[in-house]
């Protein structure tokens, strides 16, 4: 028997808390590196212990991304569970506010990072039963990005920054902690799940919807593989490029934190128009191109000598390449594998993403910056973007528009 389908209003009424709901999350996640400037020198730390700050939260995220999507599919329900890690990512939040040394900091991250990590995978599987398959890459897109990128990566840096240079970096944690508390208010009253039935034991032997299968499928290692090159490349900047600005280009906290916000522009416009165009054009041709126009970002921040306000315009185009995470993370992935696996095979793209490309890379990156100065982490976002386009040359065409023939 077919299931009904949702209506249009409440299609867009899903998307639009699941963006909101997120954007808190990212709000949250990325205070840490906006503030660095502020916290560093007052609890005396090494840019390696930033960099495992980074990748502690990156850890605890990954790992839940991992668990939550797999026990949400053997229950058959997301709202419960998304509601729960909502209320809890945000009141971890306080607890960065409250650190007063390395260790305490790193016991926050890590308490957050298992928090926020089944967010998304929950997120985007919603979306795939609910909202209808000819605006899939639209609506994971806005899910994924245009919360996470107005709130996380424009408002965030404008708003934490100010906020901090009034009131102190610890107060900015607070007010950072709070938006989440409603959300998950308003994703407990108007999310109305279809509760699927749990399976009743394993998949039978040979079923394409075995975990065997879903790994066995080339998009989605390569989607993995993406991932782990990207969020590299996001995690990096986030952790690294405000402390660059500020310590290497010289500029000023509050110039800073305006260049910052250029990339949360940048991001909430491509994570819409990317994934709307791949509807109509298909996945993988802007999964090549747009991490190859990310090469700009680092070369600019190391080489461009004009006023910020070009910087600025550059930065934009760069951070276009966040357009390309939802269709990576969520979109090919659930088009590639069968529905019974669905929430598990978004948690593997997204906790492989964070597991390696989040807690190594900016590790790595930290220890880097010690040895060889602020700039090694920007020569490696270069790296890393050409190796992701290279890589996107062997993926499937998944998009209805161009898989299903006359």
């Amino acid at each position: 028997m077919s299931v009904p389908a949702r209506s249009t209003a409440y299609q867009v009424l899903l998307t639009s808390l699941l963006s909101l709901n997120f954007g808190f999350v990212l709000f949250d996640r990325n205070a840490l590196g906006f503030l660095m400037p502020f916290i560093q020198p007052e609890l005396a730390l090494s840019n390696t212990e930033v960099g495992v700050l980074s990748g502690a939260l990156s850890l605890t995220w990954a790992l839940s991304a991992f668990g939550v999507g797999a026990i949400s599919d053997r229950l058959g329900t997301r709202k419960r569970p998304l509601v729960i890690i909502t209320l809890a990512f945000s009141l971890c939040t306080f607890g960065s506010g409250l650190a007063r040394s390395f260790a305490t900091m790193l016991g926050a991250r890590l308490l957050m990072g298992a928090a926020e990590g089944g967010i998304m995978p929950l997120s985007q599987s919603l979306i795939a039963s609910d909202v209808a398959a000819r605006h899939r890459g639209l609506a994971m897109g806005v899910a994924q990005g245009f919360g996470s990128s107005l709130l996380g990566s424009f408002v965030a840096p404008v708003v934490l920054v100010g906020f901090a240079s009034a009131f102190g970096w610890r107060h900015a944690f607070f007010l950072a902690g709070v938006p989440g508390l409603l959300s998950a208010l308003l994703l407990a009253r108007f999310i109305r799940e279809r509760r699927a039935k749990p399976p009743d034991g394993p998949a039978p032997a040979g079923q394409s919807g075995s975990l065997r299968a879903v790994l066995a499928d080339r998009n989605v290692i390569l989607c993995a593989v993406l991932g782990v090159l990207l969020v590299s490349y996001l995690v990096l900047c986030w952790t690294f490029m405000p402390l660059y600005l500020t310590r290497v280009r010289g500029y000023d906290a509050r110039t800073m934190s305006w260049l910052m916000g250029t990339l949360g522009i940048s991001a909430t416009l491509a994570s819409t128009a990317i994934p709307a165009l791949s509807d109509r054009l298909g996945r993988r041709v802007p999964m090549i191109v747009v991490p190859l126009i990310a090469t700009v970002l680092p070369l600019a921040a190391l080489f461009f000598p004009g006023s910020a306000w070009s910087l600025a315009v550059i930065f934009f185009f760069g951070w276009t390449v966040t357009g390309i995470f939802p269709l990576f993370m969520a979109t090919v992935p659930a088009e590639s594998v069968p529905v019974r696996h669905l929430a598990a095979a978004l948690g593997i793209c997204m906790g492989t993403s964070e597991i390696i490309g989040g807690v190594l890379s900016p590790i790595i990156a930290g220890t880097a910056a010690d040895r060889f100065g602020l700039g090694a982490p920007l020569w490696m976002m270069l790296g890393l973007t050409l190796v992701a386009a290279f890589m996107a040359l062997g993926l499937r065409e998944t998009a209805p528009s161009q898989t299903v023939t006359a």
